[in-house]
């Protein structure tokens, strides 16, 4: 060998875990020598291909998936209008027919004009339901005042969640250390609070005090005393990984404040979501009065009728339900595909030349040549989701018999968690490179494995600080509702009730902007991993936050070359 081959032997591409300046493709970095390990990691990289964002035209990916989506839909949709002009009209006249013994069927017997009285007796109906939903615990007023007052604090909390989720985002894109720092002793304040205002508030309170003994309060006291000491306990056991959570998260809102058109898109997509809905509620409400009033002979021989549905209409609603939850995991993969497309074209661009129209592109191939790998995701997650609520279903039931049934919940486990760990980042890799989903899978898990990064996300502690930060802010939300309906109504206790709903409501929508902000982190993720996969640096605040996540547990780290 010459020492011009000597000299380019030791010249050749180095291993994909180098963390260097970007450089060019025709000057690729150098090691500082070469040994058979770094031989062994070069020999191996040329068998990867280049992972990049793909911003050229995408080709159609996983079709007979799109197909199949479509082929669902359009039966739910023909069904549908077939049952409602094969309606029967006497479905809910029932009463109305009897048993006519000369022609052996359900005959219908005239009714009489409504009268006056008919409508009185309805009026008298309304005003004992009125009375009713007053007996459920709203006290002596009225159930339209408590639901005029329940409309309006929802209304007015639902228009405030767009300012406090933009208020939120700026604080933790500024103010992250401080924000997360001071929601922390909320999460033990606030529970030991409501527990303590409950017990004495259930101690004063006569009726509540004999519906509720002394030794029952104190029990319950002290099991909410234990989950608080829980929370403690795992904030403790946490603390060391806060300061790289208040990092993550500082990161992950400066680039989700750069695309804020997501916060448009988004929601309109799921009110699409909820209008493509609405038909197919309508088509079960009438595929059930899809049927026939016909005689039925009881135990005693004597004849009645009763109405039978038409023998297909559970085949239809069982089609009908599994559409609307494979559509509602295809909306969700493609929020997270909007997601991922926008924010990787964010990261892998310079700050001079900033992506025009990312959030267009990103649809555009969510609901184009990508939508096939959107409906294969979203139909293992819906699958996911079914069969590991009959699991829980059999367990509750107890429909098995001891170690059969255990044998079963741990073979369904182990399988629901090998789909959660092989869907895990797919569809973020499928958004940046158009690939389909079982390669976007595979690719996905070969570039963590071969950086050293793990397959599962490990930083779950960012997810946790935000849950617990939207919990703090939707308690203190209610606590000031309460005070103010307390101040400017004539709720008793019904404002109780009415301050937990504006929280939870608080609580749904904050939870939405906790979900988008979480895949935004992963995003990121994906994004760093091929920067290091490839020896550039993108985005150099994101490498020096990232580059402190501890690697996979499978391999010991190995020493870079910055």
């Amino acid at each position: 060998m010459t020492e011009d081959e000597t000299s380019n032997n030791s010249n050749s591409p180095s291993q994909p875990l180098l963390s260097k300046p970007p450089y060019s493709m025709d000057e690729p970095p150098l090691l500082s020598s070469s040994t058979p390990d770094t031989e062994i990691i070069e020999s191996d990289e040329n068998q990867y291909p280049i992972i990049t964002f793909n911003y050229d035209s995408r080709t159609y990916q996983d079709l007979p998936f799109s197909v199949l989506f479509f082929l669902f839909l359009l039966s739910t949709f023909a069904f549908g209008i077939f049952s409602i002009f094969h309606r029967n009209p006497n479905s809910s006249d029932l009463s109305s027919f009897t048993y006519n013994f000369s022609t052996s069927s359900c005959v219908k017997i005239r009714s009489p004009p409504p009268s006056a009285l008919s409508f009185v007796t309805v009026l008298d109906d309304f005003k004992f339901n009125q009375i009713s939903l007053v007996g459920l615990g709203f006290g002596s007023l009225s159930s339209s005042h408590v639901l005029k007052d329940l409309i309006l604090t929802l209304i007015t909390t639902l228009v405030l969640s767009g300012p406090f989720a933009l208020g939120l985002l700026w604080l933790l894109r500024h103010y992250t250390k401080q924000i997360i720092y001071s929601s922390i002793p909320f999460f033990v304040a606030i529970p030991i609070f409501f527990n303590v205002y409950w017990f004495v508030a259930c101690t004063v309170n006569s009726k509540c005090s004999d519906a509720f003994p002394l030794v029952y309060r104190i029990l319950a006291l002290l099991f909410v005393f234990v989950i608080i000491g829980v929370i403690v306990w795992i904030i403790v056991v946490n603390w060391h990984h806060i300061e790289l959570t208040v990092r993550i998260v500082g990161v992950a809102s400066d680039a989700l404040a750069r695309n804020l058109g997501l916060f448009a898109v988004l929601p309109c997509l799921t009110i699409g979501l909820v209008i493509y809905y609405v038909p197919i509620v309508v088509f079960l409400v009438f595929s059930s009065k899809n049927g026939k009033i016909l005689p039925h002979v009881d135990n005693e021989g004597s004849y009645t009728c009763v109405w039978k549905q038409d023998s297909w209409v559970p085949a239809y609603y069982a089609l009908a339900i599994l559409t609307m939850l494979w559509s509602a995991a295809v909306m969700v993969e493609a929020q997270i595909f909007l997601i991922s497309g926008t924010i990787a074209q964010w990261y892998f661009s310079n700050e001079e030349s900033m992506p025009m129209r990312s959030i267009r592109f990103s649809l555009r191939n969510a609901f184009g040549p990508s939508f096939g790998t959107v409906c294969f995701s979203g139909l293992l997650i819906a699958a996911v989701r079914i069969v590991r609520a009959a699991v829980d279903s059999a367990r509750r039931e107890d429909a098995l018999p001891g170690i059969v049934n255990l044998a079963l919940r741990c073979c369904v486990n182990a399988l629901l968690s090998a789909v959660d760990f092989l869907n895990k980042f797919t569809i973020n890799f499928a958004a940046i490179t158009g690939e389909a989903y079982c390669s976007s899978a595979k690719m996905t898990y070969e570039l963590l494995k071969r950086n050293l990064l793990s397959a599962v996300f490990v930083e779950t502690v960012s997810t946790r600080i935000l849950a617990g930060t939207i919990f703090v802010l939707s308690a203190i939300y209610a606590i000031m509702v309460c005070a103010i309906l307390k101040a400017v109504s004539d709720l008793e206790v019904e404002v109780y009730f009415v301050a937990v709903i504006a929280g939870l409501l608080l609580i749904v929508v904050l939870g939405f902007f906790v979900h988008v902000l979480d895949n935004v982190i992963e995003t990121v993720y994906v994004c760093f991993a091929i920067d290091r996969d490839k020896g550039e640096v993108f985005k150099q605040e994101v490498h020096d936050v990232y580059v402190h996540l501890p690697i996979s547990r499978n391999h010991t780290r190995t020493p870079l070359i910055v």
